[in-house]
């Protein structure tokens, strides 16, 4: 398998082994302190939207060398885990504290904590796990939108009326986040201002 800078074959499409070895050497450079979040969410981004080899090239040019493997390794602590979980930009499949951290962060505000539930499960869990920390935004966002429109809905005639429905929603939007959370999967609130980053 070539390089992401292969000369030879930059417009080459990659695959989604190329990402993965892309996004585990940000991942790393991340947890080593070399970029700051914003560096990493761009990068990440960038790496999981990669269509030709020349787009992962400047991802991790002033990193370390990127050098994939025919086939990725299996970590011994952990055996049978993927070493990827491909198409959703993490480096390895979560465990299931994981799991567990990321639906109590869209289950807390069903129990009451609005969108200090969110934020707490952020705080905490966040800064070791980047799938915590997606769940965790995914659901503080849309419950502070939420917050938002409790707040302004009232003050129109349709608003009051909106306003049982969006608590409703909310609700249900809730379950189905903590549930694909559980799952492995990715979960987006619809209708929602993300603010957080």
């Amino acid at each position: 398998m070539s390089q992401p800078h292969d000369a030879q074959h930059p417009r080459l499409r990659v695959t989604d082994h190329d990402r993965d070895g892309v996004v585990e050497q940000v991942t790393a450079a991340y947890a080593e302190g070399r970029l700051s979040k914003d560096e990493f969410d761009e990068r990440l981004h960038l790496a999981m939207t990669a269509r030709v080899h020349a787009d992962l090239e400047p991802i991790v040019r002033d990193l370390n060398a990127w050098r994939p493997t025919s086939a990725p390794p299996m970590p011994s602590a952990w055996p049978g885990r993927p070493q990827s979980w491909p198409g959703h930009g993490y480096a390895a499949s979560p465990t299931g504290r994981e799991r567990l951290g990321a639906a109590a962060a869209h289950i807390l505000p069903i129990c009451g904590l609005s969108f200090v539930g969110p934020l707490i499960v952020l705080l905490t869990g966040g800064r070791g796990s980047p799938y915590i920390r997606r769940h965790a935004l995914e659901a503080l966002n849309f419950h502070l939108t939420v917050l938002g429109a409790t707040i302004l809905l009232p003050f129109t005639v349709i608003g009051i009326v909106l306003v049982p429905i969006i608590w409703i929603a909310a609700f249900v939007l809730g379950l189905v986040g903590g549930s694909a959370a559980l799952g492995d999967g990715r979960f987006t609130y619809p209708l929602t201002l993300r603010l957080i980053k």
